[in-house]
């Protein structure tokens, strides 16, 4: 059938129409992210996951991370995230846990390295406050290295033990009691 109505009710029909409902904008955006995922090639499993980050501005802006780190990683060149540290860096800041896989030279260091330093927030004298494990030496080397980058300027001290021989020698013979 044919529907007859005045041109008010017309106008009123044609607006309440257009109204977007949240659930509709909530679509919407989660259409927008799955779209920026699939762009990056970023697969990622889980439920009430943070979205992923477009620039590292946003971890100023959005996480408070500190203005000194934001200063070093622009210093070191770094202008756009990596697909892996779009994702990675906000689920650590949300505090998650992370199980996360890329290629080598993909920034996976850098990915774990800001939230680790935005989570300690501060230096203290308080002994080891963060413990990073690597498999070789050459992978602790550069960790190492990127995050002596990294924290220049904030005050944190960071160090590369290769023994426990050596620790002792370096930070006392009760350093394995006492941390």
């Amino acid at each position: 059938g044919i529907k007859w109505m005045s041109s008010l009710e017309a106008k009123f029909e044609d607006t309440k129409d257009k109204k977007p409902t949240a659930e509709k904008l909530e679509r919407l955006r989660r259409e927008k992210i799955n779209r920026f995922r699939n762009q990056h090639r970023i697969n990622i499993q889980g439920t009430d996951l943070p979205d992923p980050i477009a620039t590292f501005e946003q971890l100023q802006k959005e996480y408070k991370v500190h203005p000194k780190i934001m200063e070093n990683i622009q210093a070191a060149g770094f202008h756009v995230p990596t697909p892996i540290q779009m994702q990675a860096i906000p689920v650590m800041l949300h505090g998650r846990e992370l199980l996360a896989s890329a290629p080598t030279g993909s920034g996976k260091t850098l990915a774990f390295c800001i939230p680790l330093l935005t989570h300690l927030k501060q230096p203290r004298n308080k002994g080891f406050r963060a413990l990073i494990i690597s498999p070789t030496r050459e992978l602790a080397s550069q960790t190492h290295r990127e995050l002596v980058k990294l924290a220049e300027g904030t005050g944190f001290r960071i160090h590369m033990i290769h023994k426990a021989a050596e620790a002792a020698k370096k930070f006392g013979p009760k350093s394995s009691k006492k941390f």
